[in-house]
């Protein structure tokens, strides 16, 4: 544990030097906001007033809790449960990550092909699909340890389809006060998985049912938001799209 927390502190450390030293500030003098607490609050405001920044959001945040829950059970239940040395318990864990960042890497060039809400909105589904078939497989006491690394290595490249992109869409519209909505939003993701890693403690035995039940919440909580924000969203594009002059240049928002 100790190992661990250093090299956290290392990383944290050397982020926080990249950042001061090797990020241009790229935003033009006379476009920087000065920080106080009236433009904080007045950004706020703005943010929290914004259904579809707060809809992207949560969309995110359940996903990441869902991320969270096994990050707080997974040792439990990997190495509790079924027996994992702590060698075993790193590569079944890193799995996960290999999953999520290997579908953000493909995120891109699906939404340019397919269009970043039909990808957010089929990533979500399939995430509450896989969810949603782990517990079903785990309430039939058939969740064997292959199982379950499977269906959370599926359930976690979906994610990596959906976060990264809600969090664009997110700042998207926001790039006068980006800072604010990126640590806005980032708080309210935190804030919501926590909340979600309390309550499923209160129903924890040392399973892996309680782990999968609460991924599966997460999962059907991001599905049920991504399809009310990503139709507001469209209800939107339409009507931009009815009011435009026919010799406006179009611009695809799918």
């Amino acid at each position: 544990w100790p190992l661990i927390f250093w090299a956290l502190g290392g990383a944290a450390a050397l982020s926080l030097l990249l950042t001061a030293k090797a990020l241009p500030e790229t935003l033009a003098p006379q476009d920087r906001v000065r920080v106080n607490p009236r433009n904080l609050w007045a950004g706020c405001k703005t943010l929290f007033r914004d259904p579809v920044f707060m809809g992207l959001t949560f969309i995110g945040g359940f996903g990441f809790a869902s991320f969270m829950v096994f990050i707080a059970s997974a040792s439990f239940v990997y190495a509790g449960h079924f027996g994992l040395n702590p060698t075993q318990f790193s590569l079944a864990f890193a799995i996960n990550a290999v999953g999520f960042f290997a579908a953000s890497q493909a995120a891109g060039p699906l939404s340019e092909r397919l269009g970043i809400l039909r990808v957010i909105r089929w990533a979500a589904v399939w995430f509450a699909g896989f969810t949603l078939l782990l517990l079903a497989i785990a309430m039939a006491g058939q969740a064997t340890l292959g199982v379950i690394i499977a269906g959370l290595f599926l359930a976690n490249a979906c994610l990596g389809l959906i976060i990264p992109t809600t969090m664009v869409m997110a700042l998207d519209p926001h790039g006068a006060i980006a800072g604010l909505a990126s640590s806005l939003g980032g708080t309210l993701q935190v804030v919501s998985g926590a909340l979600i890693v309390v309550l499923t403690g209160f129903f924890f035995d040392g399973t892996a049912l309680p782990m999968i039940a609460a991924i599966a919440l997460c999962a059907a909580l991001t599905l049920t938001i991504t399809l009310l924000t990503l139709h507001k969203i469209e209800l939107a594009s339409h009507a931009v799209t009815a009011t435009r002059s026919p010799d406006t240049p179009r611009k695809d928002l799918s």
